[in-house]
């Protein structure tokens, strides 16, 4: 790593409003150390109640200032690698995911063993690591967006397993400096979360940024060697799905110069949808924070199309 940024640096919210931590030029190919933290789950484990947690949830380590980065630009990151403490964490928040009906109103955890076997779920399950990153985004151009609930269109907590290690994610830039914030890193999660909480572990997450100039997004897209994935946020999740095909179609024919028929043929065919994080497009009622409004989808365009 040539920077390393501790998790002393966790913030509550994504905002412009924080002091950079660090400023770097992009392009340099330097590798950028995030630290995050995992406290709120330790303090469950040993109170059981949520009253008495006082570390925030997922907090972001952050911000970084990227040079020359202006808004109407985007922020490329990409992932170099993930390194974790040697134990994470299940847990069962009430009200939170879609099993809260069965799980009750207890709070349940469970210290998770990782080691180069893999995450040890149970006495007899031990499952591959699949190391991603659950919080990355920029600064919105005004205010600040919550670090758990919902994902934005500069992204936030949209906890999609592919931004991990080899992918990079591109992310509005809408201020001066995009400022970007890294957290919530899991160890392994199934795709959609349906607990609300993966395996989540405490680590140091490496990237390295680039800004593409004059690249306008309304969501976030990522980039893995085989695929390109559009990320769909919106009230309802029919309104999501549309807008994240809407981003697909329009990169094949702005970006890559296929007719809007030949593009249309080609994403009947080959372009598959799932539905993304847990969190939601919209605010959820402060009565019930941990219940999302809306949804994430994503949308894969397969690189051999291109």
């Amino acid at each position: 790593m040539d920077h390393f940024l501790s998790k002393a640096h966790g913030r509550t919210s994504f905002s412009a409003e924080h002091e950079p931590v660090l400023r770097v030029r992009p392009g340099t190919g330097e590798v950028i150390g995030f630290e995050t933290n995992d406290a709120e789950y330790e303090e469950m484990d040993r109170f059981k109640d949520l009253d008495k947690v006082t570390t925030p949830f997922n907090p972001v380590t952050g911000p970084v200032h990227v040079e020359g980065a202006q808004p109407g630009d985007a922020l490329a990151v990409t992932v170099h690698g993930i390194d974790f403490k040697e134990y994470g964490w299940s847990v069962s928040i009430p009200g939170s995911g879609a099993l809260t009906d069965v799980m009750g109103e207890e709070i349940f955890t469970r210290k998770i063993p990782i080691d180069e076997a893999g995450a040890h779920l149970t006495d007899t399950h031990v499952v591959p690591l699949a190391p991603m990153i659950g919080c990355i985004g920029t600064a919105p151009a005004t205010g600040g967006n919550d670090t758990v609930m919902p994902s934005y269109a500069e992204g936030g907590n949209i906890d999609i397993t592919d931004v991990g290690p080899g992918s990079t994610v591109y992310l509005p830039v809408r201020v001066e400096g995009a400022y970007l914030f890294i957290g919530d890193l899991h160890a392994v999660m199934a795709q959609g979360e349906s607990t609300f909480v993966a395996i989540e572990t405490e680590g140091v997450a490496k990237v390295s940024v680039d800004v593409v100039k004059d690249l306008p997004l309304r969501a976030p897209r990522i980039e893995t060697a085989t695929e390109w994935i559009f990320v769909g946020i919106g009230d309802t999740v029919q309104e999501s799905i549309k807008r994240g095909y809407e981003d697909a179609f329009c990169f094949l024919t702005q970006e890559h110069g296929f007719s809007k028929e030949d593009t249309y043929v080609l994403m009947s065919a080959t372009v598959h949808s799932q539905l993304g994080g847990p969190t939601g497009s919209q605010d959820p009622d402060p009565l019930h924070p941990f219940q999302a409004i809306g949804s994430v989808t994503i949308h894969r365009v397969p690189k051999s199309i291109l």
